[in-house]
């Protein structure tokens, strides 16, 4: 059997199932074909992440559009912007003035001590560990998933939190010559 292209997106799909990832080929998502944001999985996400504030789902599809409709004009200021609301989080100023503004995080760092695989790390709690629990986050792993900006593009492969592109994969065959490291390289940073 040959390694291909293909058959190492199986392998990598297999991994990351094994990992928690569940794997969903492009095509079996319900999307118009310019959105790369899987939307129902970052409303469901927000929804049971801010259930006790009780985010409206209103104020859900509202977040959901601020990330939407990100300027592709101006590329580099909006993956600042995503970057920054990915590790600080943003306020939310609620639809009913009465309420409290809601901290919102796009991604629950509560569990993320139980996903490091080293013991060398040193770890510093402000309470007892067991105040943290698996966080509440969406894994998915897609493939082939077909997006349409200025041209047709079909990464081989993309890892998504809560909804959220966060990691791009070009897949190269190690049976053919001319798929090199460096072309998987040019072909994200110019081509996507």
């Amino acid at each position: 059997m040959k390694f291909t292209e293909a058959r190492l997106e199986e392998i990598f799909a297999e991994l990351l199932a094994q990992e928690g990832y569940p794997h969903t080929l492009g095509n079996a998502l319900t999307r118009s074909p310019e959105e790369v944001l899987i939307k129902e999985d970052l409303r469901n996400y927000l929804l049971t992440r801010y259930k006790k504030e009780g985010l409206t789902t209103s104020e859900a599809d509202a977040i959901i559009l601020k990330l939407d409709t990100l300027p592709s004009s101006d590329l580099y200021e909006s993956n600042k912007k995503i970057i920054y609301w990915l590790s600080e989080g943003f306020t939310l100023k609620r639809e009913d003035r009465q309420q409290k503004d809601i901290h919102i995080e796009l991604i629950d760092y509560t569990g993320l001590d139980a996903q490091r695989k080293s013991e060398q790390l040193d770890n510093v709690f402000a309470e007892a560990t067991e105040q943290y629990g698996k966080d509440q986050n969406i894994y998915r792993f897609v493939n082939q998933l077909e997006i349409l900006g200025s041209e047709k593009r079909i990464p081989d492969g993309i890892i998504y939190i809560n909804g959220l592109p966060l990691v791009v994969f070009e897949f190269k065959s190690a049976i053919r010559e001319e798929a090199t490291l460096h072309s998987a390289y040019e072909q994200i940073t110019t081509r996507y």
